[in-house]
């Protein structure tokens, strides 16, 4: 539990970063080992790419650091529970555990991420562990877009 504070405290950092890039404020970091192998946050304004998610970004430089697609025993610290689209890519990468600050309230996306990140043929579950700091992380979500209201 202390490891993961730990971690969703950089992931954290990470998600104010976007805050202050006008991105929704969303942070990602990856480890493996107890070390981060890498950090990011969504950039999809600055990009121009849909593809830009903190989750997404954080995957391609784990991958360049490790050589593989592969990220066997790694976990990833998100600030907010990921979409379809991350999820899928988490699944692929073989990141074996996600620890997720707080939910989108949508019922819909945590069904859908849900039997994505489930067991089947080809790879083994997913562990998540749900709500770390899940107010701090609720709380830079609900401001970022109070403020664009």
């Amino acid at each position: 539990m202390k490891e993961d504070i730990y971690f969703m405290n950089i992931a954290l950092k990470e998600a104010e970063k976007a805050y202050f890039e006008n991105e929704i404020p969303v942070g990602a970091v990856i480890v493996e080992n107890g070390n981060i192998i890498a950090k990011a946050h969504n950039k999809r304004e600055k990009s121009h790419s849909v593809l830009s998610h903190a989750e997404i970004l954080a995957i391609i430089k784990a991958n360049k650091k490790k050589k593989d697609w592969r990220l066997n025993n790694c976990v990833m610290y998100i600030t907010m529970e990921p979409c379809p689209m991350c999820a899928s890519a988490i699944k692929q990468s073989r990141i074996s555990k996600v620890v997720y600050g707080c939910s989108s309230n949508d019922s819909n996306n945590l069904k859908i991420i849900n039997k994505i990140l489930k067991n089947d043929f080809f790879s083994p579950p997913i562990n998540i562990k749900r709500n770390i700091l899940n107010e701090e992380c609720s709380k830079i979500i609900k401001q970022f877009f109070a403020n664009k209201r």
